[in-house]
């Protein structure tokens, strides 16, 4: 693939903002949904920027040590609730997938950080390892940067990035499940770009699968059951005839990973595991994040900051006292898009009562967790409205995706940051996620 050239020129912000409406691929690139277009990119800090470039590493060696922590669970030589905690509710099927031989090593090839960007620096959401916007931003990367230099990625890192996951694979299968269609278009403007033949993009009854092949596994795994192809699948990837990322584990897709990492039962594990530096760059970036556990604690006993000796006082909190998030941690269909996410300070006093009942009766079958909930900064950005013809102020919150591409074996593997999205929500929006009323825009340094 050859690099656009920028066409820098001094256009007007209608001018620019037209440019990047008109080569808008006439599929679109979510199904059914639009956003509103800024004249320019994203600008970043350059201390954001450079925390951004370096943070792959930490992320992927996180991986590395979550899936070691789990091995080491299971076979007792760490605490046996971890791998209970990340098995609950999942089938047996998955959980046998998951701990097999073949698999056993296996890490997502994509790693994607909501990130907020907040006025004590950035504060993580969650990590999605079956992210959707990875066509998107290379779309965005190439048109921003054919209007200016300096976009994060340029014009080709992420089609280049995502490619190169898959190694020397002949051919390379994107499964989109139905719950995933919004993103199907993007995925094909993906595979139809120069250079991208062996992308193929396949819905969930395709099963023409050669030996050394790989899959991207565009469905979640609590969507099985909808996906006739995902049995022939996991069954080729676990015998070592194809590739599957993201891998079929199921301990990828939980943020109770971040409870995990702030277990005071754990410390030593991860000081070990991830080193000092990296340990305590992810306490600062991941909010304080707890298990909601129903078990009884010892009458001296309380969870550690929120001084509840039960999760059901929590209900008791007043809304000054609930700048927290309870969200499902996982396998569940609520676990994405911003469903099954409950902002305390936002609700009313019954229904965050009716949310932590919710919560503590799914521990069983769909844990939640408890998160510190970091209010994002207020920016100001700009959109163009075609309609009325000019430049509109907004005042907002940012979330950014930084897109991560994992190349390589085993310890060689490394991360490559290729470019980021900036998702910019009206101030009024508690929640910052993908509507019609957001601006979508690569991001520049």
């Amino acid at each position: 693939m050859h690099a656009t050239q920028p066409n820098i020129t001094a256009r007007s912000p209608a001018e620019r903002a037209r440019l990047v409406r008109e080569r808008m691929p006439a599929g679109g690139l979510f199904a059914g949904h639009g956003w509103r277009i800024s004249p320019a990119p994203f600008r970043l800090s350059p201390q954001v920027a450079e925390e951004l470039e370096s943070l792959g590493r930490v992320l992927l060696q996180f991986y590395r040590a979550v899936n070691l922590l789990y091995r080491k669970s299971v076979d007792g030589r760490q605490p046996e609730w971890v791998a209970r905690w990340l098995d609950q509710g999942k089938p047996a099927g998955l959980i046998e997938l998951q701990r097999s031989p073949a698999l056993k090593n296996e890490l997502p090839r994509v790693i994607r950080p909501d990130l907020l960007i907040t006025e004590h620096g950035l504060s993580a959401t969650e990590l999605d390892s079956v992210p959707g916007g990875i066509g998107l931003t290379g779309w965005l990367n190439q048109t921003y940067s054919q209007l200016e230099a300096g976009i994060i990625g340029g014009p080709d890192k992420m089609l280049n990035g995502f490619a190169g996951i898959f190694g020397n694979a002949p051919a390379v299968h994107i499964i989109v499940s139905e719950e995933a269609a919004t993103y199907r278009p993007e995925m094909t403007w993906l595979a139809s770009q120069p250079g991208n033949s062996k992308l193929k993009v396949q819905d969930s009854k395709f099963d023409a699968f050669a030996d050394g092949e790989a899959v991207y596994r565009f469905f979640e795994l609590f969507d099985l059951a909808n996906m006739p192809n995902s049995k022939k699948i996991f069954d080729l990837a676990a015998a070592g005839r194809i590739r599957v990322t993201p891998p079929p584990k199921p301990i990828f897709e939980e943020k109770m990973l971040f409870a995990l990492l702030w277990n005071r039962n754990l410390r030593e594990f991860w000081r070990q595991e991830l080193g000092e530096n990296f340990l305590k760059r992810l306490l600062q970036l991941f909010p304080r994040t707890w298990m909601v556990d129903p078990a009884p604690l010892p009458p001296h006993a309380a969870i550690p900051e929120l001084d509840l000796t039960d999760w059901r006082q929590l209900k008791l909190l007043s809304q000054k006292e609930r700048e927290l998030v309870l969200k499902v941690s996982g396998y569940s269909a609520q676990a994405w898009g911003a469903r099954g996410v409950h902002l305390g300070s936002d609700l009313s006093h019954a229904d965050w009562a009716a949310a932590v009942d919710k919560a503590i009766a799914s521990f069983g079958h769909s844990p939640y967790v408890l998160q510190r909930y970091h209010k994002p900064a207020l920016v100001d950005a700009q959109w163009f409205d075609f309609e009325r013809n000019e430049l509109m102020p907004m005042n907002g919150r940012v979330r950014l995706c930084p897109y991560y591409f994992v190349s390589g074996e085993a310890d060689a593997a490394r991360a490559e940051l290729c470019g980021v999205l900036a998702t910019i929500c009206p101030a009024d929006k508690k929640i910052i996620h993908g509507m019609t009323e957001a601006i979508f825009a690569p991001c520049t340094a």
